[in-house]
């Protein structure tokens, strides 16, 4: 059987499993569908979506000292986006209601996570994929933190004097 069929079958049942569900998508992590069932929405336009979000959730995760990405959910006021890790080549997001017990949502998105990341590397082998034989990439120490900013809060910029005074204005 091919990697597509089964990972189908795992997203079929995962339908059957959370009810509120309304579609799910497997695809690659550089946004190439590997099987969906997300009826009413276009599979390859929400592969690339979902590829965009992973580069920004890999960076946040990273940048913020979170280890690696795992998951990412995006609540809009009708439903919920969710985005699992399903090995390091593959990634799950799920569409559902906003009547979804979240709850349920992350246990049974985890659970097929791991499921489909390990057909993948059974059909494909661990670290298959197009950029199997690239080494990654040398990432330099982080610079240190500031002490005198707290954690969470932006740079301020202090805004600076005019070159010129204003002219008075008549009346006033």
């Amino acid at each position: 059987m091919a990697v597509e069929t089964d990972v189908l079958d795992e997203l079929r049942r995962l339908r059957t499993r959370v009810p509120a569900l309304t579609g799910s998508l497997s695809a690659t992590v550089d946004g190439l569908v590997l099987a969906h069932d997300v009826p009413g929405t276009e599979p390859e336009g929400l592969a690339a979506l979902t590829a965009a979000a992973l580069g920004v959730a890999h960076r946040m995760a990273d940048d913020a000292a979170r280890g690696e990405f795992r998951e990412l959910l995006v609540r809009g006021t009708r439903g919920y986006v969710a985005t699992y890790a399903a090995g390091p080549t593959a990634v799950l997001t799920l569409l559902a209601d906003d009547r979804v017990n979240v709850g349920r949502l992350h246990l049974e998105g985890r659970r097929s996570g791991a499921r489909i990341a390990d057909l993948v590397a059974a059909h494909i082998g661990p670290g298959g994929g197009r950029h199997a034989g690239r080494t990654p990439p040398e990432h330099p120490a982080p610079a240190p933190a500031d002490p005198a900013r707290p954690i969470g809060t932006l740079p301020v910029r202090t805004p600076q004097r005019p070159a010129h005074q204003p002219r008075p204005q008549p009346g006033g």
